[in-house]
């Protein structure tokens, strides 16, 4: 998987739980930092969310899933 198909895997699922729009949820989401698998061999991905504490918090749960099935995201090369 690779860090657009994560962002794109997580806003469906956050437009399917808790509905609002694709643009709202990417903006909130941002971008996916992905980091060299020598310095982070668990999971090598981390977003760092904005919006209101409560957006925060449903896009910190879905990332906790998605954590779990994709700790590992392909270099865009």
């Amino acid at each position: 998987m690779t860090t657009d198909q994560l962002t794109d895997v997580l806003i469906s699922r956050l437009l399917r739980d808790h509905g609002g729009t694709k643009h709202e949820w990417r903006r909130r989401v941002g971008t996916v930092r992905l980091y060299s698998l020598k310095t982070h061999p668990h999971c090598n991905w981390e977003i760092f969310p904005t919006g209101s504490h409560t957006d925060i918090l449903r896009i910190e749960r879905a990332l906790d899933e998605l954590r779990m099935v994709h700790p590992l995201l392909a270099n865009p090369s």
